[in-house]
């Protein structure tokens, strides 16, 4: 079926640097015009060049190439048909999946545009943030997926995942290509490889099958500095090394540090290629315009998955609608072409409408905790055991050595300005006196700004000669967490207050003093416990403390939308991944090769991954099918078959556990065997997405014609009806009925039992009670929710279907009942 006309948008973007008269800042404007995905024809001399939804665009053709001349052109021209010469300067021009340009100008200046003819909309730039391995085990994919596929060595085959990120670290173990079966030219892929400007040498080599950078509105904002930023691909920060590799890094990586391995690295589809888009840098994050310019490439270069581990900051107070914006209608431009994108659902957590990730057309996720965790101990003198965090080896033999405190032990009172407490500085404290024991530091504000860290500790310790080091934590700011870090000498954090003041309290007793307070002699010991080895949790997974939380919001009066979001949860605490020799993300890990960090950041790329070995088992499955495949398939209990918890805080700001919901996991925690094989999918394309936006309530539909250029069509009724696999309404008043289409993408005919659940506060019924599908073919099915009592809340529930060959289908089902 033809789609409706994808008329998008002239974007003018110009780049904010401080709100002064004649100052060039960020705007984005939207214009009349197709661009090359949804171009119908009606140009004198340019035939069509639209795509059928889900379908790639063939970007080597005389007619896109000569369409997307003539749009470049169209925006020159507009351009300089306005300005004098010099009074702007154009940075890129969008054609594939948005039409427009980004362009430095004063504000006055784009007053101007805003009332050009054919001019939409203006909306000003605003930044975006980075939402900052035993894994692959977890989930199951070395016995359960990567042998349906061919094993490690073809999990992933010829599958393309760009990542707009922060750039690659080329010579790094998870992505050379030493000891690897080679990898042939991909025809589809059409990225090129930009050169290092310092080596010249390629930063491609098969498996990095293409690596460019966009930097121009950073460099127009005056925040880019090509010393720490590098104007190439090059990851001057960790982060898109680390994503890229939780991805596609290659198979059985040995992950050493301090001369220990902590077991094999692998990405989830070791052997599929990677694209890199570096947009985001070290000190500013990036800008919407580089982003935007990134996606319309890796998509125009024929990418099949795109990671975005990225979030807008706030929109400008222009923006009303969270799905209506530049990045988000790129992103719409993307799915229409085919190209699954699963985007991190941000760090916001666990209070509740944090979400950063808000379209139904993107897969948001959320990041759990999986079954690993890392414990250590301390033994004091007088028998007491106090539990710590520490990823590092025992004191030698079991033995006990003293405990000598950093304040203790200042060489000049002088230098109290620089917090010798937090044992960042060795040349402040006396080496003779800590040589041999165990150093005792404070945990001060400088490790949560980042400007001290364990890292620098437990080199501080070395360098002293010490055995070990403490590191205390006497007060704890709300939403503080403490990572273990892995250090080459023993080394503990005491996180818990009360158990740093045992600790504290046993010194003091311990050490007698002068009438002066200096120490008469050292009579506290201690012994640090081995905590290299992980202890593996049947409580896994849970819901991250930092996790962002729906309900979702459709504007940013933060009034709730009618779809769930996150759409699903993944790992994404504590993950091991490749890191940078120039990466400054983490502190903890400056001049490492492995860093072992958490955020949402670490859990898309999980379902990017698993998402291209289904892409690979099923190349002409659409985005909205991958979706559902995961979605549909997911667990809500842990691995001891309990309900999933999501951490949360309590009324005194300590974090206790709690059952998690559908706003906390989405449908549930991946499951990528089962995603392989889903036995039926929900289905949507580009023309669905528009029906969700034109009968979504609160939206301008001159809005919506401003991004899409297309007229409104509201047959969809409802956006609850969009064929998602989940159902919310936000606002259920009496009855509603909500229709879903279910497709069989088994082999085989199977008959369906359908059945539902419900808090009691709504009712639900689901129709019909059994179905019979064929292969290939659809069937529609229908749930009625009714209020039975007012409750103020949200009830839960799902539709679940068991098929009679084995498959099973779950959908949530969330409900907010109201009186009127």
């Amino acid at each position: 079926m033809r789609l409706l006309e994808f008329w998008c948008i002239f974007i003018v973007i110009i780049l904010a640097n401080v709100l002064e008269p004649g100052k060039a800042e960020v705007f984005i404007v939207t214009v009349e015009g197709e661009p090359i995905i949804s171009y119908t024809g009606g140009i004198d001399g340019f035939e069509a060049t639209a795509v059928e939804s889900d379908e790639k665009i063939d970007t080597t053709s005389e007619l896109v190439t000569s369409y997307a001349r003539h749009l470049e052109k169209r925006h020159d021209m507009l351009l300089e048909m306005l300005f004098d010469t010099g009074t702007y300067t154009k940075l890129y021009s969008y054609k594939h999946l948005i039409n427009g340009f980004a362009v430095h100008l004063s504000p006055e200046q784009a007053e101007t545009l805003r009332h050009a003819s054919g001019v939409k909309s203006v909306v000003r730039d605003w930044k975006v943030k980075r939402l900052t391995t035993h894994t692959p085990q977890f989930l199951g994919l070395p016995t359960g997926v990567w042998p349906t596929g061919g094993g490690y060595d073809r999990a992933g085959e010829n599958i393309v995942i760009g990542f707009v990120d922060s750039g690659i670290y080329p010579h790094h173990p998870s992505f050379v290509t030493y000891n690897t079966e080679p990898y042939g030219p991909l025809p589809k892929y059409r990225g090129k490889c930009e050169v290092d400007p310092e080596t010249k040498r390629s930063f491609c080599n098969g498996k990095i099958i293409g690596a460019q950078h966009f930097a121009q509105a950073a460099i127009a904002a005056g925040a880019f500095n090509p010393i720490v930023d590098f104007a190439s691909p090059l990851d001057g920060d960790g982060h898109g090394s680390h994503t890229a590799s939780i991805a596609a890094g290659r198979n059985g990586i040995p992950v050493r540090m301090h001369g220990h391995e902590f077991g094999k690295a692998s990405g989830m589809a070791p052997r599929a290629r990677i694209a890199v888009y570096k947009a985001l840098y070290r000190l500013f994050g990036g800008f919407i315009a580089d982003v935007v310019a990134a996606i319309d490439q890796a998509v125009h270069d024929g990418v099949d998955i795109l990671s975005l581990s990225v979030g807008p900051n706030s929109p400008p107070a222009t923006t009303k609608t969270t799905y209506l914006n530049p990045f988000d209608a790129t992103l719409l431009g993307a799915v229409k072409a085919g190209v699954f994108v699963a985007q991190a659902a941000g760090n916001g957590g666990p209070f509740p409408k944090t979400l950063v990730s808000y379209s139904p057309w993107i897969t948001s996720v959320a990041a759990a905790i999986d079954d690993r965790r890392y414990k250590n101990h301390l033994t004091l003198g007088d028998g007491k055991i106090l539990a710590g965090i520490g990823l590092s080896p025992s004191t030698h033999f079991n033995q006990s050595y003293t405990l000598v405190a950093a304040t203790d032990v200042v060489l000049d009172s002088s230098v109290m300005k620089y917090n010798p407490t937090d044992c960042q500085r060795p040349e402040l404290l006396n080496k003779n006196l800590i040589k041999g024991n165990i150093l005792l530091c404070g945990y001060s504000f400088n490790f949560v700004a980042g400007s001290a860290s364990i890292k620098k500790v437990s080199e501080t310790a070395k360098a002293l000669g010490a055995a070990g080091f403490v590191l205390c934590v006497e007060t704890v700011s709300p939403g503080a967490k403490f990572d273990p870090v892995p250090v080459g000498v023993p080394g503990i954090v005491i996180a818990d207050v009360s158990k740093s003041k045992e600790l504290i309290d046993y010194y003091n007793i311990s050490t007698p003093r002068d009438w002066t307070g200096r120490v008469k002699s050292f009579k506290a010991t201690g012994k640090i416990g081995d905590g290299l080895m992980p202890i593996l949790h049947k409580s896994a997974p849970q819901v991250a403390l930092f996790s962002a939380r729906g309900p979702n919001i459709k504007d940013f009066n933060f009034q709730e939308a009618d779809l769930l979001k996150p759409d699903i949860l993944a790992p994404g605490s504590l993950i091991w991944g490749a890191w940078s020799l120039n990466g400054t993300d983490e502190p903890n890990y400056v001049g490492e090769g492995f860093a072992m960090i958490s955020g949402t950041s670490m859990a898309a790329p999980h379902i990017a991954g698993i998402a291209a070995l289904i892409k690979q088992k099923h190349p002409h499955w659409s985005p909205a099918a991958i979706k559902s495949a995961l979605m549909t398939t997911t667990t809500t209990l842990d691995r001891a078959g309990n309900p999933i918890l999501a951490q949360q805080y309590s009324e005194t700001e300590a974090m206790k556990l709690v059952k998690a919901t559908p706003f906390d996991y989405g449908s549930g925690h991946v499951n990528p065997r089962a995603a392989l094989d889903p036995g039926l999918i929900f289905d949507a394309g580009y023309n669905d997405f528009l029906g969700f936006l034109c009968t979504t309530p609160g939206i301008d539909i001159h809005e919506i014609k401003n991004y899409t250029n297309t007229p409104c069509n509201t047959t969809m009724g409802n956006p609850a009806n969009l064929n998602s696999p989940s159902i919310t309404i936000s606002h259920l008043v009496r009855t509603r009925v909500v229709t879903r289409t279910v497709t069989n993408v088994a082999e085989e005919e199977e008959t369906y039992v359908n059945t539902a659940r419900m808090d009691p506060a709504v009712a639900i019924e689901v129709n019909p009670p059994a179905m019979t599908i064929r292969p290939g073919a659809s069937r529609k099915f229908t749930v009625t929710l009714t209020v039975r009592s007012v409750t103020g809340t949200y009830s839960f529930g799902e539709v679940l279907m068991k098929g009679s060959r084995g498959h099973k289908v779950r959908i949530p089902v969330l409900a907010n009942g109201y009186s009127r």
